[in-house]
């Protein structure tokens, strides 16, 4: 087991983790549709805000307790710019899957455009899909040995 970590001043750090990510979206509706009907995530929560005028939208990968995905919709022109473009066009979003071929099949299978097909690397198999928007994620299985391959992004 490891042992505590500690800051650079050599004092405990408290634990921490990636609550949630902001995704800037079009409209919520038709972002649920996808990353909840086409994807497979839960919807986390979907709650009105009245003094906004705007919901506050959390989506999750199935099987996740920690990390998640803000579906903020954009509200201005300079926001509505960055919808599908978050990465400037490098890949935005990094799915992690306990099995590939089983996850990537699915995918296909609902539709999603896949612009890089899996390959296999020392690190694990992946292959880049795009959302609905554009922005780039990829679908990656680390292979056994991998430092990643076991360990859970919300767990410490």
């Amino acid at each position: 087991m490891a042992g505590p970590h500690y800051a650079p001043s050599g004092s405990p750090v408290t634990r921490q983790s990636l609550l949630h990510i902001a995704l800037v979206v079009r409209d919520y509706d038709e972002a649920l549709a996808f990353y909840c009907g086409k994807l497979g995530f839960e919807l986390i929560e979907d709650t009105y805000q009245p003094e906004q005028d705007k919901r506050w939208v959390v989506v999750a990968p199935p099987g996740s307790s920690a990390s998640t995905i803000l579906l903020a919709r954009a509200s201005n022109s300079e926001q509505e710019a960055f919808v599908g473009n978050q990465a400037g066009g490098r890949v935005f979003l990094f799915l992690k899957t306990d099995d590939f071929a089983r996850d990537y099949a699915r995918y296909v299978e609902a539709g999603i455009e896949f612009v890089r097909p899996p390959t296999a690397f020392d690190y694990g198999t992946v292959a880049v899909f795009k959302d609905l928007y554009g922005n780039l994620w990829d679908l990656v299985e680390h292979a056994t040995g991998h430092p990643l391959s076991d360990r859970l992004s919300d767990r410490f």
